[in-house]
């Protein structure tokens, strides 16, 4: 059984502090910060709902934004002066912006790398 609706149109908004993106029974909040442009996000926490009702998490970094991390941590010290780069739900995207992180999100539901990527917040199978 499929997760998502392939041809369910994609709407966007906001709810509270979450930006809120369905596709169908799909849903996807990112919390990026509130004085942050939706198309240049490159670092965003989501949470992801499943029509099964199952949740999954990401930290959505850009291969920049970690590069930008990486190279001010050489200065601060942090991660063997930048030396590594970890996150334990950690997804890492070409291109910023809120929705081709959704589209990202969708594309690993539709290959079934998903449930490989994304880590599980709640204990039910």
């Amino acid at each position: 059984m499929a997760e998502r609706e392939d041809t369910a149109p994609l709407s966007a908004s906001w709810d509270g502090a979450y930006y809120r993106v369905r596709a169908g029974a799909l849903e996807m909040f990112f919390l990026p910060g509130p004085d942050k442009a939706l198309d240049e996000v490159c670092n965003v926490d989501a949470e992801v709902l499943l029509p099964d009702g199952s949740r999954w998490s990401a930290t959505i970094f850009t291969v920049a934004e970690v590069e930008r991390l990486m190279t001010r941590w050489t200065d601060t010290g942090e991660a063997l002066n930048g030396q590594y780069f970890w996150c334990s739900d950690g997804l890492i995207v070409k291109e910023p912006g809120v929705l081709p992180m959704a589209e990202v999100i969708m594309g690993l539901l539709d290959n079934g790398e998903f449930h490989q990527v994304l880590q599980r917040l709640d204990d039910s199978e």
